[in-house]
């Protein structure tokens, strides 16, 4: 069993928002973790939807019915 110092204190976790930059601590009081709110989570949400956010890598290639 690890002791109390051993253990990560999450509570006291400060972040950035990655919409707004807002400092962001890791407890109950930002339910949206790690977006400050839910109007940074949608628009984090509708980039990501839009394509606008991207991990990178090589395009994927389909094979069609021809090929087989």
């Amino acid at each position: 069993m690890q002791s109390t110092d051993q253990m990560t204190d999450f509570t006291t976790l400060q972040l950035m928002c990655p919409s707004c930059k807002k400092n962001v601590l890791w407890n109950n009081d930002f339910p949206h973790r790690p977006f400050c709110s839910d109007r940074c989570r949608l628009i984090d949400l509708g980039e990501w939807a839009s394509e606008n956010h991207r991990i990178a890598g090589d395009d994927l290639v389909i094979n069609t019915e021809e090929e087989h």
